[in-house]
C-alpha cells in the first residue's frame, strides 16, 4: 500500500519495507533533493520521474549509500539500507558506464555473483549456472564470449540487466533503463521488471517515459528536487502533479484527450503505450 500522505507512520511491517523518512542530499552547500517520504513494500514496482537534474539518480544512489545524504533515514528490512548493499542490484545509466574496458559480456554478468563469492574466489558451478541462467533469460547468452564494447546499446543494457538478476538480489534500482535501445530489449526489461514483482522483490525504476512508468508501476515517486508526489498510479499520474513536477505544462500526444493511468503491468504487454504522453517545461532525464 503506498500513500499521498507526507507524513508517513512507520508501517507495521517495516522488516519487509524500504523506509524512506525525511530524505535530503547535498553536495556540498547545494541541496538536490529534499523531502523524500515513502514506504515501499516487497512485490512493488516504484517508478521515480521527474526531469533532467531533479534528482531521479540521486535518488537511486542515496539508497545504495553512494550520495551524501544530509537529512532523514533510509532504512531496508528494519536495517540501515547502506549496510544490507548486498541485497539491492544496481543497474546504472548506460552513459556512465566506461565500455572500452576489456571484459566480456559473460565476465560483467558474473560480477552480480561477487556479492555470493566475493572477489577473491573462484565461481562455482551454481554461480556459473545462475549467470547462464540469466544470461538466457535476457537473450544474451549466444554473445557471452563477446567484448562488452562490441555489442549494442540494447545488448549491453541486456548484459546490465543479467549481471544484476544474477545477484539474486531483493531490491532492483534500474536508471534509465529504457535510454538508447531497441524496442525488443524494452520488452525484455518489462518483461523482467513484472516478473521481480510477482517474485516479491523491490524495483525503483528512474525513467522519463512517463507511460511506460504509468504501465509498469504500482506507486509513482515524482521529484523535482524535492518530492512533489508519491502514491498509486491512479492517484499520482495527474496533469497537476506532472505539471508541478516539470515545471510547466503537459503535451499530450497520439488519440488520448487526458491522462488516464495506464496500469496495465499485469498483461506483460507495454509496447502500445509508448510515448502517448510526455511531460514537458524542463529537461528530461
Amino acid at each position: 500500500m503506498c500513500s499521498n500522505n507526507l507524513v508517513l507512520e512507520p508501517p507495521a511491517d517495516h522488516e519487509n519495507c524500504l523506509v524512506i523518512r525525511d530524505l535530503a542530499v547535498a553536495y556540498g552547500r547545494k541541496v538536490v533533493l529534499k523531502g523524500v517520504q515513502a514506504d515501499i513494500r516487497r512485490g512493488q514496482v516504484v517508478g521515480i520521474i521527474g526531469p533532467n537534474g531533479g534528482g531521479k539518480s540521486t535518488l537511486l544512489k542515496a539508497i545504495l549509500g553512494l550520495a551524501p545524504v544530509t537529512a532523514g533515514t533510509i532504512s531496508l528490512f528494519g536495517k540501515r539500507a547502506s549496510q544490507l548493499r548486498s541485497r539491492m542490484a544496481y543497474v546504472p545509466q548506460r552513459e556512465l558506464v566506461d565500455w572500452d574496458f576489456p571484459v566480456t559480456a559473460y565476465d560483467v554478468a558474473m560480477m552480480g555473483r561477487y556479492p555470493h563469492i566475493g572477489w577473491l574466489r573462484r565461481p562455482t558451478s551454481h554461480d556459473r549456472s545462475m549467470v547462464e541462467q540469466m544470461m538466457e533469460r535476457v537473450e544474451i547468452i549466444d554473445l557471452r564470449a563477446a567484448q562488452i564494447g562490441q555489442l549494442s546499446g540494447g545488448q549491453q543494457q541486456r548484459v546490465f540487466i543479467a549481471r544484476a538478476l544474477a545477484q539474486e538480489a531483493d531490491v532492483l534500482l534500474l536508471d534509465e533503463p529504457m535510454n538508447g535501445i531497441d524496442a525488443g530489449t524494452q520488452d525484455i526489461i518489462m518483461q523482467v521488471i513484472e516478473e521481480q514483482r510477482l517474485a516479491g522483490k523491490i524495483v525503483l525504476l528512474a525513467t522519463h517515459d512517463l507511460v511506460s512508468a504509468s504501465c509498469a508501476c504500482d506507486c509513482l515517486c515524482c521529484v523535482n528536487e524535492r518530492m512533489v508526489s508519491y502514491g498509486p498510479v491512479t492517484e499520482t499520474y495527474t496533469v497537476d502533479n506532472l505539471a508541478a513536477t516539470y515545471g510547466g505544462p503537459l503535451i499530450m500526444l497520439g488519440k488520448s484527450a487526458e491522462i488516464e493511468p495506464a496500469h496495465t503491468h499485469h498483461t506483460g504487454d507495454h509496447a502500445h503505450h509508448h510515448h502517448t504522453h510526455e511531460g514537458v517545461g524542463g529537461e528530461r532525464n
